[in-house]
């Protein structure tokens, strides 16, 4: 179900603009930008139930080095200081780990979005001391601390794995060290809203440590967004009004000032740009205008754009916020 459809889909609910408007923040600008976000690739060894960019195992999109060396020419010459890298599974892209080598060249902080599981695979049993030499800081999806949570959402044999990944990193100092950042993201098993981050971030801590002997950062709780698998997922249930209206009902205003969207521009695999990776999936480019390459436009030209918006973007704004970075109030 493309982005069409998800307007439309539910008359009744008022549209996102509305609700910006009523809170004074339409149109919705950008600020400076701050950081540079950049899908490597749909390609990953997981096929999660809730992944709103549809990777999988057999995913072809792959960013090619070339497209990396465009982009690493941009983030010199336009002074980008902070890029966080996600996929798929980035690592599985064959150029990853020369592409972070280059951006820490560049003197840039660097985010990866690892799913855990992909240290385990054939090929990266260096992969977690490789991150540990480079001290990046790594964001983990672990939607539960049970196994059957985390089973359920992400595939058989997974929480194991995880649990397994996690125990790696702790023993290299992840999490454990203020050098070596390890943040846990959790995401709800269904259409409902994340409880509050603070009070799930002590019953993960509990959990994990009782039961497991590991240490994580942070927590990051995010809603599902109706996109890709999760929306079809709500439409197959009969779910997606009940959901949309849920979302609605929670707008919160005071989420609006720390969206994401504000802060970073979103790179597809092939370069081009987007307000954030949500609005990458549903192919809407940034601003709500025709495609640009990043190598096409300059960082400083980006101030005050407008952001293309969508039923969609109710995710972000329902209850505490949600974002890359977890709650936003």
């Amino acid at each position: 179900m493309n982005h069409t459809a998800l307007n439309t889909v539910h008359p009744t609910i008022r549209q996102f603009d509305t609700a910006l408007e009523t809170c004074g923040f339409l149109p919705l600008h950008r600020a400076a930008l701050s950081e540079l976000q950049i899908n490597v690739g749909k390609l990953c060894n997981q096929a999660c139930h809730h992944c709103h960019v549809d990777a999988g195992p057999k995913r072809t999109e792959i960013m090619s080095w070339d497209t990396m060396e465009r982009i690493l020419a941009w983030v010199r010459d336009n002074t980008i200081t902070a890029v966080d890298i996600t996929g798929g599974a980035p690592e599985m892209n064959p150029h990853f780990r020369g592409f972070v080598q280059d951006l820490l060249g560049l003197g840039v902080s660097i985010t990866a979005r690892c799913n855990l599981s992909i240290l385990l695979e054939p090929g990266q049993e260096d992969l977690a001391q490789w991150y540990t030499n480079r001290q990046i800081r790594l964001v983990c999806s672990l939607p539960c601390y049970t196994q059957v949570n985390v089973d359920n959402q992400r595939g058989k044999g997974v929480f194991n794995k995880s649990i397994t990944a996690l125990q790696q990193l702790n023993e290299l100092g992840y999490g454990k060290s203020n050098d070596l950042t390890l943040d846990l993201v959790y995401n709800p098993g269904g259409a409902f809203l994340p409880p509050d981050q603070q009070s799930l971030e002590q019953d993960y801590r509990t959990h994990l440590q009782e039961d497991y002997d590991i240490e994580f950062t942070n927590l990051l709780a995010l809603t599902n967004l109706p996109i890709s698998r999760f929306l079809h997922t709500l439409v197959r249930d009969n779910q997606l009004n009940n959901y949309m209206n849920l979302l609605n009902d929670n707008f919160n205003s005071g989420t609006v000032p720390g969206l994401m969207c504000r802060y970073l521009v979103n790179v597809d695999w092939q370069g081009r740009v987007y307000d954030c990776d949500f609005n990458q999936m549903l192919d809407l480019p940034i601003a709500d205008e025709p495609h640009k390459y990043l190598w096409d436009i300059k960082s400083c030209e980006l101030t005050n754009k407008t952001i293309a918006t969508g039923q969609h973007c109710f995710g972000c704004t329902a209850g505490a916020g949600s974002s890359c970075g977890g709650s936003l109030v």
